[in-house]
């Protein structure tokens, strides 16, 4: 769910200027899952633009509180959440912790890494929701820890159907400060795209576990 609809084109605009994020239907790129995609997003790129990475973590600080309430504790959904989580941790003064994909196989074998109480309350931080299943096991070790999570904000989230049922199956609130639909609209507004390449990536979003 996007809550203000300038801060989501706001965003669009700074990811698309920075090439955080990349459009290319004529020549789709490959993800991990074997999807073949007209759109790479890597938010992590933002870390290294010092105007545009305080704008996103301000933000993200802003409608964290207006939604969740001040949380106790921040976390990040390793590894590309590290960076964004502990810059809004850092803005909203607060105690940070990261959670990995799994328990370490080594060492004190974590998977939360940092100091986490049992019964604190938090806000988890993600850099990007595509099905949500990496975001969403971060919230189960979270709440398998003792953790109370209020919920979980993100930058971009490309809003599949997806995502939706499995974030309402685990009865786990999410919102972003952008979506798909609002790099649509700012992409053809700035003519990034053309109105031929607005069609494809509208259909891509639609199936994209078999779009060619």
């Amino acid at each position: 769910m996007v809550l203000d609809k300038d801060t989501a084109k706001k965003t669009a605009e700074l990811l698309l200027q920075i090439n955080a994020i990349k459009l290319n239907p004529k020549n789709p790129f490959t993800w991990a899952s074997g999807w073949k995609s007209p759109i790479y997003c890597d938010n992590r790129i933002v870390l290294s633009f010092p105007p545009i990475r305080n704008y996103i973590r301000e933000q993200m600080a802003r409608q964290l509180e207006e939604h969740y309430g001040k949380p106790d504790v921040i976390a990040g959904v390793a590894t590309g959440a590290i960076g964004i989580g502990m810059l809004v941790a850092e803005f909203m003064s607060l105690p940070f912790v990261y959670v990995r994909p799994e328990p370490k196989k080594h060492g004190r074998g974590n998977q939360i890494e940092g100091f986490l109480d049992r019964g604190q309350n938090v806000v988890v931080v993600e850099d990007l929701i595509s099905t949500g299943m990496s975001s969403l096991n971060a919230v189960k070790a979270l709440k398998e820890h003792g953790a109370a999570v209020k919920g979980m904000i993100g930058i971009f989230s490309y809003g599949f159907d997806l995502a939706v049922e499995n974030f309402k199956t685990q009865n786990t609130n999410l919102i972003t400060l952008s979506s798909y639909e609002y790099l649509l609209q700012q992409a053809l507004e700035t003519r990034y795209i053309s109105d031929s390449e607005l069609i494809t990536l509208q259909e891509w979003r639609t199936s994209p576990d078999t779009w060619k």
